[in-house]
């Protein structure tokens, strides 16, 4: 037996200087020492040696074992550092090469618009309010005195997600809840932003998904006069010094008298042309005082108290602030329309 374990470390050895690759070895580490392997083959053996030989050829056995493992290891460690530098040199770089550019991002257009009617605002004295988009059928409709069955809420088809709760329809849920929250206390002076959803089709003008900018002022001797001053100066703010204001009756269930908001057309100043369809107007928002019927809801005497709400979609701002003429190309993410509001 001892001249067998001679014979196969030779054998081993003989075909471990030939190993050219890592397969290779893994194949003759299987072959020579595995469960099934020659070494193990013969060790079996030993049970019918006598109780003298076993340890004699048990140390051979492990000489024998000791001296292929060996050769195996070395040869792994080779493998290995050949392999080491041979991605070194595949992956080295040059460190004398010019720095490859990196493409800087920009604030996209809806948000910067966001941005700048946010700092309006904050600048007259507002405080900014949110909310959940995930809103209940109270505050998105009944506090808003649109009870159910009101045919108003036609006006609003809206995403239902159980029959308590939906999709908010706009943001003036967040007045209500403000008022609220306030239990009682004057002033309120907050703007409310954010997202909005309706069952609408989109098209050029229309999205499910937009987003808004609602506005409160609660307080006493709180006057029409008011709202249409702060407008002012708002849109004088975001259109510049020249734009000017028209107020025409409307109807909104939270607000009584109810007004839309006209500035004279961007493209023309007023003088007619085919955005503003020949009448030198264009319609950007709603606005009105608060209804006493709100008030009341909110925690607030409508002897005592007033206020005025407006409230403004941001695409259509945007719209017309940059010239843009299809509201889907804020949500299409096309580089090339982006790009065009980088700030410098």
């Amino acid at each position: 037996m001892r001249e067998r374990l001679e014979a196969l470390k030779e054998e081993a050895l003989a075909e471990l200087s030939q190993v050219s690759d890592a397969g290779q070895l893994n194949d003759l580490r299987v072959k020579y020492l595995g469960k099934k392997g020659a070494l193990t083959e013969i060790l079996r053996g030993m049970g019918s040696l006598s109780a003298e030989e076993r340890p004699v050829i048990g140390q051979v056995g492990n000489e024998v074992r000791g001296a292929i493992e060996a050769v195996i290891t070395s040869k792994q460690e080779e493998f290995q550092r050949l392999e080491t530098e041979r991605r070194l040199a595949a992956e080295k770089v040059d460190v004398t090469l010019p720095g490859r550019p990196l493409k800087q991002g920009a604030v996209h257009p809806l948000n910067r618009v966001i941005q700048d009617m946010e700092d309006i605002f904050i600048g007259m004295g507002y405080q900014i309010a949110e909310g959940p988009e995930v809103e209940t059928d109270y505050f998105n409709f009944e506090a808003l005195n649109l009870p159910k069955n009101h045919p108003a809420r036609d006006m609003q088809d809206s995403f239902y997600v159980t029959e308590d709760l939906l999709m908010r329809t706009h943001t003036s849920p967040v007045q209500a809840r403000t008022m609220k929250s306030k239990e009682g206390e004057v002033p309120i002076k907050v703007i409310c932003p954010g997202k909005v959803y309706r069952r609408d089709d989109d098209d050029a003008t229309h999205s499910f998904q937009f987003h808004q900018i609602e506005g409160l002022v609660v307080g006493r001797h709180i006057r029409m006069s008011d709202l249409k001053g702060t407008l002012l100066q708002f849109v004088r703010e975001m259109f510049g010094p020249q734009t000017q204001i028209r107020l025409r009756p409307s109807f909104f269930p939270f607000t009584e008298p109810s007004v839309e908001v006209d500035v004279t057309c961007m493209k023309c100043g007023g003088d007619g042309c085919r955005v503003c369809k020949n009448t030198g107007w264009l319609e950007i928002l709603g606005g009105g005082m608060v209804h006493p019927r709100v008030l009341k809801m909110g925690g607030y005497d409508p002897e005592e108290y007033s206020g005025f709400a407006f409230g403004m979609g941001v695409e259509r701002i945007a719209m017309l602030k940059y010239g843009v003429d299809d509201i889907r190309h804020f949500y299409y993410n096309d580089m090339r329309f982006l790009q065009q509001f980088a700030r410098n």
